[in-house]
């Protein structure tokens, strides 16, 4: 029978992955996609939608359609996807394989301030700025509630759900962005502190370098730990290999 590979998507590595899985004879490749975003995008192979019902219907999940690897590419704060995948396969004996792309990293000129989390950073902001730009998606936005005071410019791809801050003005968009488009956007909005997750990758990192460029302090989320016995591959050819199916 053909192997059968479940990726755990909405990322731009799980549709990258799932491209070079479905050009390979004899691999049947589905993506479950969690339904949280309306666009989603093209996906090469089978989609579904939806949630499994935590790791024990992972698991039946897993039985039922026969899947012989299961591959986790959601996006790196999905800490509750992580968890429940690596439960699920140590119940079933399916192999995992966690692919998450590496972090940012502060280089010279940055004025980074990490937090441990969304309450942490809120915490820090007035100390920073005024008038923040926060670009940590539409979920958790409760931790800010309570700024008052403040101004929040949000990004996220779909509108959010409250409670928001009261001083808020939405922007609804998808990466990629440019340093320029970025730098315009900051000064534009009269920004003073940006608010992140260490989310990685390239297509929101331009925001990043023209924070440097215009001496702006930058609050970074850093990432939920993995699983204890969990690892995690940095691309779709450590996840190949893993799979052994790396070959052309």
């Amino acid at each position: 029978m053909s192997p059968h590979v479940l990726i755990l998507g909405g990322t731009t590595e799980a549709r990258e992955l799932a491209a070079a899985l479905a050009s390979r004879p004899g691999v049947r490749v589905t993506t479950s996609l969690a339904g949280r975003v309306s666009r989603p995008g093209t996906v090469d192979g089978d989609v579904r939608v939806g949630g499994f019902g935590g790791a024990e219907g992972l698991a039946a999940w897993l039985r039922e359609h026969r899947v012989d690897a299961v591959v986790d590419a959601t996006h790196p704060f999905a800490a509750g996807i992580t968890a429940n995948t690596a439960r699920a396969a140590a119940a079933t004996g399916v192999p995992a394989v966690v692919l998450r792309r590496p972090g940012w990293s502060a280089g010279p000129g940055d004025r980074w301030h990490e937090a441990a989390s969304l309450t942490d950073a809120a915490d820090r902001l007035p100390r920073l700025g005024r008038r923040v730009f926060l670009t940590t998606g539409r979920g958790g936005l409760a931790a800010f509630a309570h700024l008052t005071d403040l101004h929040f410019l949000l990004r996220s791809v779909d509108p959010p759900e409250p409670p928001v801050p009261p001083h808020t003005r939405v922007l609804l968009a998808r990466g990629p962005f440019t340093v320029e488009d970025e730098t315009v956007l900051l000064r534009e909005h009269r920004i003073d502190v940006l608010v992140t997750k260490d989310s990685g990758g390239e297509a929101t990192a331009a925001k990043l370098t023209a924070a440097r460029e215009l001496g702006l302090p930058v609050v970074v989320v850093r990432r939920p730990p993995l699983p204890q016995r969990v690892t995690a591959v940095p691309d779709v050819a450590g996840v190949l290999a893993r799979l052994g199916l790396s070959g052309p």
